[in-house]
């Protein structure tokens, strides 16, 4: 990791206001008939005013905790003083998929800012979209000296598109393999009242000058594995096939009709394909899959009954906060502690059997163990079961000899330095949302780049400025070492 600045000569912080500058939100009433953006953007008034609530700590604590080291502290202090401009290429400067990142990251960044030890955290997120939103939007990335070695990139997700910038920036050519026909790898799930594909467009604009070449609806996999790439000339392989298959409840009844898989019911509604769903939908799962499934099913519903069941209660649920605040806020009913025993109905789906569960002591993960409650059965009534339980990945073409590491989520990981697998030249990462996957590819980048350099019998460098200039990457001042969660 690169060193940090030195710090700046201490100043006396400005006073710590606790009271965020509210975000306009859609009217429930109106945003649950469509699927229409949800938060609303500051305005340039607000966003300077929440920006000047920053207390510029010393220590930032907000990069941090950010799996990219994005510099927020520096383009809020941007926004504060109305540099638009500046705030952007700061934004861009440290984040290919900003766009993207600034409508769905678990903005970490928030959870370590000071100010919520006295109140509500800076909108830092937000504040991030007022930069790229009254910025300027004429920014490209430019290339350094070309290293001629080229470099396959399998999946064109989050992790897939940081690598290929990460590489794309240090000089070398990259060609990106992404098995559907358009990128953006899971993010083509996330409804449009998150995000859109003009969001991940935006950003791939950006990549227009670099030596990146896109070839969507290409599988890597049991008929061309990745070992093919390697022979056909490619000198490096990043593997970033994320978690596209979805697990099943596997409970008898699964296989009537009206049982829909999250995953495909969210990428069919992004694809503009016809959906048919019933009035009376539930959907099992807690995670962000399941707050995306749950939230859509409403707006299909017209004025249906959405229910959520989930085994563990409201405090256990690993999506996010403000996901299941906007699912509550639009009538959702929740039902916490009850598990999935079976799928009932003659022909298509007519019930759900569900058990009621109590919460045993935490497992490996910290989490609090359900256990089964004995004759607690009861029955919910519904035309549609929705499963949002997990995701995994498809495997099929990536063998024994790369000796990969499964994530208790699903993706897989080189086990070596910089998530190298076993096969040289061959790395492996993910992560379990979009930011933390970026951060994982950009370690594998570093070492591809270091392995690389090694055939080249050169000596590795920090990432160059992506906009060309003479300086390389640097942490900001204060920066003493990663948060993470």
């Amino acid at each position: 990791m690169a060193e940090a600045a030195p710090a700046p000569a201490r100043v006396t912080p400005p006073k710590l206001n606790p009271v965020r500058v509210s975000i306009e939100e859609e009217p429930v009433a109106a945003r649950v008939v469509d699927f229409r953006e949800v938060l609303h953007a500051y305005s340039k008034e607000d966003a300077i005013l929440e920006a000047k609530r920053c207390i510029a700590c010393r220590r930032p604590w907000c990069v941090e905790a950010c799996p990219i080291t994005q510099d927020c502290r520096e383009y809020i202090q941007l926004i504060a003083v109305g540099d638009w401009d500046g705030a952007a290429r700061v934004t861009i400067k440290d984040n290919p998929l900003a766009t993207s990142l600034c409508k769905v990251c678990y903005h970490y960044c928030e959870d370590a800012c000071v100010v919520k030890k006295k109140g509500v955290p800076i909108a830092i997120r937000h504040l991030k979209r007022a930069a790229l939103d009254y910025g300027t939007k004429e920014i490209a990335y430019v290339p350094s000296t070309p290293k001629g070695q080229r470099i396959a990139v399998v999946g064109g997700g989050p992790a897939g598109l940081q690598a290929a910038w990460e590489l794309g920036i240090r000089g070398y050519g990259v060609t990106v393999f992404e098995q559907e026909k358009l990128v953006g790898g899971l993010m083509q799930t996330i409804p449009a009242y998150r995000m859109t594909d003009a969001d991940v467009q935006e950003d791939k604009r950006r990549f227009r000058d670099l030596d990146v070449t896109f070839e969507v609806d290409r599988k890597v996999g049991p008929e061309f594995p990745p070992q093919k790439l390697l022979e056909q000339g490619y000198q490096a392989v990043f593997l970033s096939i994320g978690t596209s298959e979805h697990r099943t409840l596997n409970v008898p009844g699964e296989e009537l009709p009206g049982v829909v898989p999250a995953l495909q019911l969210l990428h069919k509604i992004n694809q503009g394909q016809p959906v048919t769903l019933g009035h009376k939908i539930v959907v099992v799962g807690g995670g962000d899959v399941a707050m995306d499934a749950v939230r859509s099913s409403l707006r299909l519903s017209k004025g249906g009954e959405v229910t959520l069941v989930y085994r563990r209660g409201r405090e256990e649920m690993p999506a996010d906060p403000e996901e299941i605040h906007g699912a509550e806020s639009e009538g959702i009913k929740f039902v916490f502690q009850k598990a999935p025993l079976k799928i009932v109905g003659n022909g298509h789906v007519a019930g759900l059997v569900v058990q009621s569960m109590e919460l045993g002591p935490p497992d490996a993960g910290g989490r609090r163990t359900p256990v089964p409650v004995p004759g607690s059965e009861q029955t919910l009534e519904c035309d549609t079961v929705v499963v949002a339980v997990g995701q995994r990945a498809d495997l099929r073409g990536f063998g024994a000899e790369l000796d990969l590491k499964l994530t208790s989520q699903g993706w897989p990981e080189g086990k070596g330095t910089g998530y190298a697998t076993a096969i040289p030249g061959v790395f492996a990462a993910g992560g379990r949302s979009v930011v933390y996957a970026m951060g994982t590819a950009s370690k594998a980048a570093e070492a591809i780049d270091a392995y690389l350099c090694g055939l080249r019998g050169e000596k590795s460098a920090a990432r160059p400025d992506p906009f060309g200039g003479p300086e390389t990457f640097h942490l900001p001042p204060g920066y003493t070492a990663p948060i993470r969660s």
